[in-house]
């Protein structure tokens, strides 16, 4: 524990721990019928990893990383938990190897960078593993595409043009997906409970009206 709060360990701790409270976190909501996993994957834009994307500088080079990284083929929580177990374990092993063979620690704003680097290929590598299991389980996949035409409960929230409330529809298999919807129409309001048709995606978002509109 004196070795985990040192002050050259606290930035590769503190990304274990923050692991630890998303999974926590994941499974309260799971309990509650709200899944984190599902619910980040919709907040996020869409991400296409197929399509041709020209070299703007920095924007077009984190496209091709996020791509790299198997981004928008496997849920993006588990690509961010893959992300703080490999940079928080591997910036732990190294400076425990440094401790053992220097007697001391490195500061972390030191080793962050090569951690970062070492990390990637890691979750490059978990990426892979799970997109496996993706593939083979394509029966019951659903496209974001397929949402448009279904229909969805205000579960959080008011929904008015331009300020998304959060809705929540189960699919053909049995799977929960939460979708953030705003209606279509300017002047229309969807409150909490009430039934709405999704009718048009809306960058990270969902529109839709009433299911008598």
């Amino acid at each position: 524990m004196i070795f985990l709060l040192e002050d050259g360990n606290q930035l590769f701790t503190g990304a274990l721990v923050l692991m630890l409270m998303i999974a926590v976190l994941e499974g309260v909501m799971t309990l509650i019928g709200a899944g984190l996993s599902d619910l980040l994957d919709n907040l996020l834009p869409d991400f296409d990893i197929n399509a041709e994307v020209p070299d703007t500088g920095l924007s077009g080079g984190l496209t091709k990383l996020l791509g790299w990284l198997r981004f928008g083929e496997v849920p993006a929580l588990i690509l961010l938990i893959a992300f703080l177990v490999s940079f928080g374990i591997s910036g732990l092993l190294i400076q425990m190897f440094l401790e053992a063979y220097l007697g001391t620690l490195l500061p972390a704003w030191i080793l962050a960078m090569p951690v970062l680097l070492l990390a990637l290929p890691q979750v490059r590598f978990v990426g892979n593993i799970m997109r496996r299991f993706a593939i083979g389980d394509e029966t019951e996949a659903v496209g974001r595409d397929s949402f448009v035409g279904r229909k969805a409960v205000i579960t959080l929230g008011e929904a008015t043009a331009g300020s998304p409330a959060e809705a929540r529809f189960s699919d053909e298999f049995g799977t929960t997906h939460y979708v953030m919807v705003e209606p279509y129409d300017e002047g229309e309001m969807f409150s909490q409970g009430q039934q709405v048709v999704l009718v048009e995606a809306h960058g990270a978002s969902f529109r839709g009206i009433r299911p008598n509109s």
